[in-house]
């Protein structure tokens, strides 16, 4: 229970279903304060038992993460990561500890059972999808995971919040990663690794020194704004190097590739043996496109159909194969680069 009306409600549906429930709260860093007390008052407004959970040893994992990634130049998914490592990892673990036979959260996806066991898919509600930030955690998990709300909107699960009296039913969604409340991504950054703010040149594709930057911590790929070089037309990023510190800029036209590498893919389905069509996002708020995936030792190749604006190393691709019972998660890697 994270304090928010999605985890709240799905607390309420499965006592509703005859569940015997335990709210879990996960500390992960030092400003939760706020958040626990609201799960902590609708766990007692339930009248389910409640703990909170420090886990802010753990969650450096995710920090150093984070600083990793930034350091290589490469744009992170902390949410991604943690959902792995921590809330279906440490926080996994535990409740199995505690003899839980499943564990519930308020996330936007469903699982459903097939031929080859339990699977995730997407959402009913694509708008409020959340399967592609649940696409790396292991798949030995799957069987034990329950998503109440995978068939509802979140208009829905605020008024079904407020029918049922919960104090969170008015609460506004999170915007921010949960450890950057101001959402000043540099500030934590340069608190976390001071070393990582140092100056470089911004170029162009041909190394032709048009300015200087702060750090490359400060940019992502396909970013306009901030960039702080005035060229009369519109320039974007589209190249970030950790080894000589330079951020490239260029025009729209060199943020498109048809095809990219990525790592350490996490399968949620049996091994393919063969390249297959999916859908592909990204990134979060990526609309699915197709495109074949290339299952290789370590990594995937990805081709997609029609070229794509703006990938970015770091961020997760997520594959999906259409199925009779929805957008089924055949898995997820780590983008590395553009190979066309």
């Amino acid at each position: 229970m994270s304090g928010g009306v999605d985890s709240s409600t799905c607390a309420a549906l499965l006592i509703e279903a005859g569940c015997d429930c335990t709210g879990i709260f996960m500390i992960v860093h030092d400003n939760a304060q706020q958040h626990c007390d609201d799960a902590q008052a609708v766990a007692k407004y339930l009248g389910i038992k409640f703990e909170s959970l420090d886990l802010r040893n753990d969650f450096r994992t995710v920090l150093g993460y984070f600083c990793g990634e930034y350091k290589q130049a490469r744009t992170p998914n902390p949410c991604v990561f943690c959902n792995r490592h921590i809330k279906f990892g440490k926080l996994f673990d535990y409740a199995k500890s505690k003899g839980a036979d499943f564990m519930a959260t308020g996330h936007y996806a469903a699982i459903r059972q097939d031929d080859a066991g339990s699977a995730l898919y997407a959402a009913a509600n694509t708008a409020k999808d959340q399967s592609y930030a649940l696409a790396m955690i292991n798949r030995s998990v799957l069987p034990y995971i329950l998503f109440p709300l995978s068939d509802f909107d979140k208009s829905h699960t605020r008024s079904l919040a407020e029918k049922l009296g919960l104090s969170v039913s008015s609460k506004p969604d999170s915007q921010e990663i949960c450890f950057i409340p101001d959402n000043d991504y540099a500030g934590k950054l340069e608190e976390l690794c001071p070393d990582i703010a140092k100056q470089g040149n911004i170029i162009d594709s041909s190394g032709k020194i048009l300015g200087t930057h702060t750090g490359i911590h400060h940019f992502t790929i396909g970013q306009r704004r901030g960039v702080k070089v005035a060229m009369g037309v519109p320039w974007y990023v589209t190249k970030l190097d950790s080894e000589t510190n330079t951020v490239t800029l260029g025009p729209s036209e060199d943020l498109v590739h048809k095809s990219l590498l990525a790592s350490n893919p996490n399968w949620l389905i049996d091994l393919p043996q063969q390249p297959f069509a999916a859908k592909i996002k990204i990134r979060y708020n990526h609309k699915p496109v197709n495109g074949m995936v290339y299952p290789q030792q370590n990594s995937v190749k990805i081709i997609f159909d029609q070229p794509l604006r703006a990938i970015t190393p770091g961020q997760t691709a997520v594959f999906y194969i259409d199925s009779p019972a929805g957008l089924k998660v055949a898995g997820g890697a780590w983008i590395d680069r553009t190979i066309d």
